[in-house]
């Protein structure tokens, strides 16, 4: 990192620290200061894996003041969040806005409507978060809705069902109430029915490019004037199964001369040959298109609050036409700009992701280079950080950009302390060491000097890492073993103490013996690398949380047996620094 930035880095971080401290009447935290930090500077982003370091040391000196000395530091740095406190104080904490009219309702109830065509991807996860916190806010319920109505164009994964439900799960949420729209078809013909005898819809015959035409021309259809009983007979022909997909369709009525043309004479119906994957909705050909069927659902479920992208306001005013001809109340809406990530080279599609996977391109979903909530899961990183980072973005109708080392930097809050650490050497370089003791005894965790040490056998040679060979005749600390000065191809013990670190003329590197250390393949967002761990790793269960100290956290996914003298790899999944 250049001095220039190095420079810029500090006095954002300190602002941010000053704001932290003062916020929580407390210490500064270093996971609250990366989080809102990196996500306002973009440029940072790059040096990601140094910032950390650098923000903790400025965490430190704001941590040694007094409040009122971060007070009036804050307010030399930025007057405006000195502003921003004084407000908080006055008002609430919550990050999210209130919901509209919540009073006026006897429960808040909202809905995720998730398309079940494959497991979900981080921006997914937007819908859950938000809802499952206005839900514990308001003492709600969260409904899951899977709208699968579509066997063909958006086709239903059979095993996304319970991925979905699987990823609601790791976000720490629970829905009061699972619903599958295609068991409900049935529902869904009663009130086509009864949109029919309303006067609200017709069976339409025309192809869709002459509709096209005539609809963009604010011009009926000739079947427009069709009688309800002819209406009512075709649309139970088209139940029936006896139109082939593209045949017939049965048209909600609005204004054919509407100021905006998609909300004319909308297809509430249509045929569709595929049959559907699940066995219980298999032999229907006629399905609603998504907005009679939501529509009517939110309805039917007692939705009070619907969270849609911006990008589906049409869908309100379509549904608006249905609901008012049966005189129901439309939910409260808000709309919301699309969440972008940063960090991955893939695009944020399920359809992407599963052409991907089949390639071979991908792994599978929980791919460390997926974005994906499963990726995440198997890295280790925990559905709480990812709900703190994705509240963080509030419901605004601008896009909005979730830095991903926002997320990391909220996971670390939640897994560091609980993590045990441990050495891991990549592309080792051998040293036989001279003299000295028989074993290093670094600590288990370094705040945490109930848990003790662990005990690493020298046996003679270490590896430690090529970048952390010293020059011929310069010292280097192995840490939690001691000095040690290269000489003549190896590390000859000096005894020097603690002080040669302190005062900044030895730098501490982390190594493992030459022999009795174990393989580990860890597998990375830029691919898989090869190194080899501490003989204690051996004792590591899956899904432990560690971290290779000077790398970052990783996650135990597999603990090979006899590892030292098999050969065979223990694999981790790297979460990050």
């Amino acid at each position: 990192m250049e001095d220039e930035l190095h420079e810029r880095v500090e006095q954002v971080a300190e602002a941010h620290a000053l704001f932290n401290a003062l916020k929580h009447d407390g210490d500064a935290d270093v996971g609250a200061v990366m989080g809102p930090m990196m996500g306002e500077n973009p440029d940072f982003r790059p040096h990601g894996d140094e910032i950390p370091g650098v923000v903790a040391g400025v965490v430190q000196q704001v941590n040694a003041m007094d409040t009122e000395e971060k007070r009036a530091r804050l307010e030399e740095l930025a007057p405006e969040r000195v502003d921003e406190l004084d407000a908080d104080e006055e008002g609430d904490d919550h990050t999210l806005p209130d919901l509209p009219n919540a009073d006026a309702y006897e429960q808040v109830r909202m809905r995720a409507a998730p398309n079940p065509n494959g497991p979900w991807h981080i921006g997914h996860a937007r819908m859950p978060a938000v809802i499952g916190t206005y839900k514990e806010r308001y003492d709600g319920e969260f409904v899951v809705r899977f709208d699968d109505t579509d066997p063909e164009t958006k086709r239903p994964d059979l095993d996304a069902y319970g991925a979905i439900l699987d990823d609601i799960d790791y976000l720490g949420f629970e829905p009061d109430e699972v619903v599958k729209a295609s068991d409900r078809v049935e529902t869904y013909y009663e009130y086509a029915h009864d949109l029919i005898d309303a006067g609200g819809a017709y069976t339409c015959s025309c192809p869709q490019a002459e509709f096209s035409d005539l609809k963009n021309a604010g011009e009926a259809c000739p079947h427009r004037d069709k009688s309800t009983e002819t209406t009512r007979e075709e649309f139970d022909a088209m139940v029936n199964g006896e139109y082939a997909s593209g045949e017939m369709v049965l048209r909600v009525r609005t204004d054919i001369e509407h100021k905006n043309p998609a909300l004319r004479d909308w297809v509430g119906f249509r045929m569709i040959d595929t049959p559907h994957p699940r066995e219980e909705a298999a032999e229907y050909r006629c399905w609603p298109m998504l907005d009679f069927q939501s529509g009517v659902d939110d309805h039917l479920l007692g939705i009070t609050h619907i969270i849609r992208g911006i990008d589906l306001q049409d869908s309100a005013k379509r549904q608006q036409f249905v609901y008012d001809y049966f005189d129901w109340e439309y939910p409260e809406v808000i709309h919301w700009g699309h969440v972008n990530v940063d960090a991955y080279d893939v695009k944020l599609s399920t359809s992407t992701l599963k052409a991907l996977i089949e390639a071979g391109d991908l792994d599978g979903w929980d791919d460390p280079r997926a974005p994906t909530l499963g990726s995440l899961r198997r890295r280790g990183i925990r559905g709480e950080a990812v709900v703190e980072a994705m509240i963080e973005l509030g419901t605004s109708t601008s896009n909005v950009d979730l830095s991903m080392s926002s997320v990391y930097a909220k996971n670390r809050d939640l897994v560091d302390d609980a993590s045990d650490r441990c050495f891991f050497v990549r592309d080792g370089v051998e040293k036989a060491v001279v003299a000295g003791p028989e074993a290093g005894e670094p600590p288990v965790h370094p705040d945490h000097e109930e848990r003790g040490r662990r005990h690493i056998p020298v046996a003679g040679a270490v590896l430690v890492e090529p970048d952390d060979v010293p020059a011929n005749g310069e010292r280097v600390w192995l840490k939690g073993y001691g000095c040690v000065r290269h000489t003549r191809d190896a590390f000859e013990f000096t005894g020097d103490d603690i002080d040669v670190v302190r005062e900044g003329d030895v730098d501490v590197v982390h190594w493992v013996p030459a022999d009795g250390s174990l393989p580990v393949r860890m597998r990375t967002m830029d691919g898989d690398v090869m190194g080899r761990t501490e003989p204690g790793f051996a004792d590591r269960d899956v899904d432990d949380v560690v971290q290779f100290e000077r790398i970052g956290f990783v996650r135990v996914d597999e603990v090979a047996e006899d590892g030292a003298q098999s050969g065979d790899e223990s694999l981790v999944y790297f979460a990050h620094p």
